[in-house]
């Protein structure tokens, strides 16, 4: 019997996503002057399932009966078709239903529930069903296209549901599929390669053709699936860990393997300095990199990337982008606990116009809200707190936006390290195996395209926070046990990436059929490469299973014993007995032939700013408060739950009204002790329009800045980096990059702070035909995010940036030099050209040393770093967060050229905006000997800002109308 059972409103009032729905659709361009309802419905499929049983499931599980109501009928029935009493006029009705094999959460979760109500599960599929009136079947049509469904996901129905029983799965029936290279020429190479979703080079598919032909036989498609994934780009870092011969304004260099050599080599010069006072524990070694933190605990930082299918299907990707890297944390060690979470977006403008967004790109909004809605739920529901981010806006992440997801752990010092054992069996914990995901390793590799949707569809996962959760769970619980010996995470690549990493020194057997599945039908390939999402694989000693297993059992986790760690050094995959696989493990992450590149980098010649000159700069301070890259991003970090495990210090938002914009968090994550955390961020990708190799010392020095601003020590601070860029086949694309690692080298081990962990995502373009039928390409551009974890022995001493006190100091501390290049007051006056900021590190490293020394002596009542917008945007930050005014005077601010303007808003890295206790300015400025410190004036308890120069005003301001201005862009 098939049941459906329709949630809705009590009335039209209480029915907001219909309420939404219709706004969208004015604000998208779509549709206007219509009328809608809409319903939670459930298809519900059981022969033992009764009427009453079904009415049962309604009334006690699925309304809330205050604001709800249900209607219960069979699937078919007249009844499910009648619009709500409060709709009118030609009423069509539309479902919008995951597509068969797609992950759906809410189904499952709502099947375990129907259990705990006493009645055998049944299968269960979830849909959102809406009532449509005053548009045409054309316009219906183009609203569910555009609004109601994403084709990488989802179908629309329009009119009655014409089904008698839910889709699961159809039995398999095996067959060894071989996969003929031997006679294929370079160009069938490459046809299969892309027709395949391979997406290997060249030189990659010649040479896995001479493998087989010199073992005289044709591969497996799982053989050839399995090289393809350990190859893949997001796999094995294959351009940047490649041959590279680079010439820039830095010389000609030859590289190895380009990451060793410059991020890695600096971290390892680094630790060689520090001797017995290395405090780095693992890094770039495991799923996160380790660093000491007290005596019981080290913490382990990771931060990755989910651009590509965020790009398909914004909500799921981003979803599971921070899942992905919760796993991350969870498979690093034996296990680390996950303890909070940062997320840092890149979206076109939200304001871009519909109409001109090329062919299979979404819009901005729509990907905006998906992918905080996705990054909101995982976090939340997991009941880990999201407490830093950024996002920032060009028209030019289009068709790739960007969306990086971090986590945070803790780790007991005896569980830092795991190492699978001969003899140990394979253990797949977690969620269960479906089509999810299929390609996503490969697929993240390629570029792209209008067509990505349809080709690469299943490469998109959903996820599902609640089995995660439980996951987290038994996972630490097993290993306070010592129940197994080594864990990572299925991620990219599935089990293909998991056991392949995992037995890489030993050896491996699995017995692909053992995997539990989500449904029938799933072929050996499928099984193997699967990215179906919350699953881990551990390697427990035979001894240990029994209690694992128990263990997983009572918590609700599945624990299935899939293979065996053979010494044999070679990969042996079996479907039934049959083998489908035996490749040598040298083969897959020896076997890769180098990828050798040509990389050049040219920067733009240097072009004068001469920036306007006026007598009142206040329209200036407003334009750039009310930019998006500088406006509030309330409306995200209001959704996130930043309080939860009570950990939480400095929070995202701070101040009076608790809405000022925090420059890092500060995290317990130990509430036995004040010792803490601190989370940062730099990025400025504007900047590397004008130089890399500026971007990136300008992103460091920023992500260490905010550290320190809010009392972290800068001897211990780590960082992360994750490269996001074009098309490296590109020798200028490539030399960017080049050019940006160089400069994290070199600020690495000028300010001593190592990197630990990072992750790269590249050909981030999209190409598409445009109506003069010509291709046509937006790259996105060169984007570094550096991601900072620092350390305080005492977080009460931690400052915020809001005033605090009228009659308090400000001071100016840093260099102010005429760095207007790359600046939002150029961008929002579009002027060009003009000096990019750049770094001195000898000056850094004193001034963040001094800085320390006065938030650590108590003076400091609030500290702001200089960064978008400069010093006029900070004291108006500092200024409406702590709801108080400032009186300011730039006399004491040096400058060689640029004048007033280059005085307030250039961006110069390196500098602090600080309130000091007025009976602690001598102990202040004692503490900054040897840094430039200028005194500006003075807190005021009015609500105004007022910046003078030469005794005229230059900036004069209600602190509530700039307040009001940097809140509008996004106070959606």
């Amino acid at each position: 019997m098939l049941w459906e059972i329709d949630v809705l409103a009590r009335s039209a009032d209480l029915d907001r996503p219909a309420q939404r729905l219709v706004q969208e659709a004015a604000d998208y361009g779509v549709a206007r002057n219509f009328t809608a309802a809409s319903a939670r419905a459930f298809l519900v499929e059981g022969a033992h399932l009764s009427a009453a049983d079904a009415q049962r499931v309604a009334d006690e599980l699925l309304t809330d009966r205050v604001v709800e109501q249900a209607v219960v009928a069979k699937v078919g029935d007249a009844v499910l078709a009648t619009p709500p009493a409060w709709m009118s006029g030609d009423v069509r009705v539309v479902h919008v239903l995951p597509k068969p094999g797609v992950m759906d959460p809410v189904a499952l979760s709502a099947q375990s529930a129907i259990a705990d109500l006493g009645i055998e599960p049944p299968l269960v599929r979830t849909c959102h069903k809406y009532w449509i009136a005053g548009l045409n079947d054309q316009q219906v049509e183009e609203l569910g296209s555009r609004l109601l469904a994403n084709d990488a996901i989802e179908q629309v129905v329009v009119g009655p549901l014409a089904v008698d029983h839910l889709d699961v799965g159809r039995p398999y029936t095996f067959k060894l599929e071989h996969v003929e290279l031997d006679s294929l020429d370079d160009a069938g190479l490459m046809r299969l390669s892309r027709e395949g979703q391979l997406y290997l080079q060249l030189a990659e598919m010649q040479t896995i053709q001479k493998y087989f032909r010199d073992l005289g036989r044709a591969p497996t498609d799982i053989e050839l699936e399995t090289l393809a994934q350990t190859w893949s780009e997001h796999c094995s870092h294959k351009t940047l860990a490649g041959r590279i011969k680079y010439t820039g304004p830095d010389g000609e260099r030859q590289f190895d393997n380009m990451l060793k050599e410059t991020i890695f080599a600096a971290t390892q010069q680094l630790r060689k300095q520090w001797g017995d006072d290395d405090w780095c524990v693992s890094v770039f070694a495991d799923n996160a990199g380790i660093v000491t933190f007290d005596d019981e605990f080290h913490i382990a930082f990771k931060v990755e990337t989910h651009n590509h299918p965020s790009a398909l299907e914004p909500y799921g990707g981003a979803n599971t982008g921070l899942g992905g890297v919760i796993r991350d944390i969870l498979g690093t060690g034996l296990g680390a606990e996950p303890v909070c979470s940062t997320d840092v977006f890149c979206f076109a403008p939200p304001d871009t116009p519909a109409d001109s967004l090329p062919p299979g790109v979404l819009h901005p909004r729509r990907v905006m809200k998906g992918v905080v809605s996705g990054v909101r739920d995982y976090g939340n529901r997991m009941g880990i707190p999201t407490v830093n981010g950024a996002v920032y806006f060009d028209r030019r992440y289009l068709g790739n936006p960007l969306v990086y997801c971090g986590n945070v752990g803790i780790i007991p010092h005896d569980k830092a390290f795991g190492k699978p054992q001969a003899g140990d069996y394979i253990v797949a914990i977690g969620g269960r195996t479906g089509r999810d995901g299929i390609h996503g390793a490969t697929f993240s590799s390629a570029e792209l395209t209008s067509e990505s949707e349809d080709l690469s569809g299943g490469a998109v996962q959903i996820g599902n926070a609640i089995e995660e959760k439980k996951v987290q769970d038994v996972l630490l619980q097993a290993r306070d046990r010592e129940l197994f010996t080594a864990v990572t995470d299925c991620g990219a690549g599935g089990f293909s990436s998991a056991v392949g990493e995992m037995g890489e020194k030993i050896g491996a057997e699995v017995w692909l059929e053992k995997a539990p599945l989500k449904y029938e039908g799933l072929s050996y390939v499928e099984i193997w490469i699967s990215e179906a999402q919350e699953r881990m694989v551990v390697s427990v000693p035979e001894a240990s299973w029994d209690e694992l297993h128990a263990l997983c059992a009572s918590e609700g986790v599945e624990a299935t014993i899939i293979g065996r760690f053979e010494p044999t050094e070679r990969l042996v995959l079996k479907y039934h007995g049959n083998t489908v696989c035996d490749l040598a493990m040298s083969v897959l992450h020896d076997g890769r032939p180098p990828v050798i590149r040509e990389a050049s980098y040219t920067p733009p010649a240097l072009q004068p700013l001469t920036p306007p000159e006026r007598d009142n700069y206040t329209g200036d301070l407003t334009k750039i408060l009310g930019s998006l890259n500088v406006a509030s991003k309330e409306w995200i970090i209001r959704q996130y739950d930043h309080e939860v495990k009570s950990g939480s210090v400095v929070k995202p938002l701070v101040g009076q009204h608790s809405d000022g914009p925090s420059d890092a968090a500060v995290v317990r994550p130990v509430l036995a002790h004040d010792r803490a955390i601190v989370i940062a961020c730099g990025m400025n990708p504007h900047y590397g329009d004008f130089d890399t190799y500026h971007m990136a010392a300008s992103a460091i020095d920023e992500a260490i800045r905010n550290c320190v601003a809010v009392g972290a020590d800068p001897k211990k601070i780590a960082i992360l980096d994750n490269f996001c860029w074009g098309d490296c086949e590109k020798p200028e694309t490539l030399g960017s990059l080049v050019r940006a690692a160089l400069a994290c080298h070199d600020m690495s081990v000028a300010m001593g702070t190592p990197f630990i962990s990072g992750k790269d995502s590249l050909n981030n373009e999209f190409s598409y035909i445009g109506s003069d039928g010509v291709k046509q390409t937006i790259a996105i551009p060169p984007s570094l995010l550096i991601s900072a974890m620092g350390q305080m022995d005492d977080c009460s001493r931690a400052v915020t940036m809001d005033v605090k006190t009228p009659g308090n100091l400000i001071y100016l501390v840093g260099e102010t030099k005429n760095e207007l290049g790359g600046s939002h007051f150029g961008l929002v006056n579009e002027l060009s050209g003009g000096q990019v900021p750049t770094v001195d590190t000898a000056i850094s490293n004193k001034t963040f040393a001094a800085m320390h020394t006065a938030i650590h002596s108590g003076a400091v009542a609030a500290c702001h770093d200089l960064s978008e917008g400069g010093l006029a945007v900070a004291a108006a930050e500092m200024a409406f967060a702590g709801g108080m005014g400032m009186q300011l005077s730039l006399d004491g601010v040096e400058v060689s050229e640029g004048g007033v303007a280059a005085k307030l808003f250039s961006e110069s890295n390196t500098r602090f905006l600080v309130e000091v206790k007025k009976e602690q300015s001598v102990a202040f400025e004692k503490a900054m000997s040897g840094v430039k410190v200028a005194k500006l004036g003075t807190v005021e308890f009015g609500p105004r800002l007022t910046i003078q120069s030469a005794g005229s005003v230059v900036v004069d301001a209600d602190i509530l109308e700039l307040k009001a201005a940097w809140q509008k862009p996004l106070a959606w």
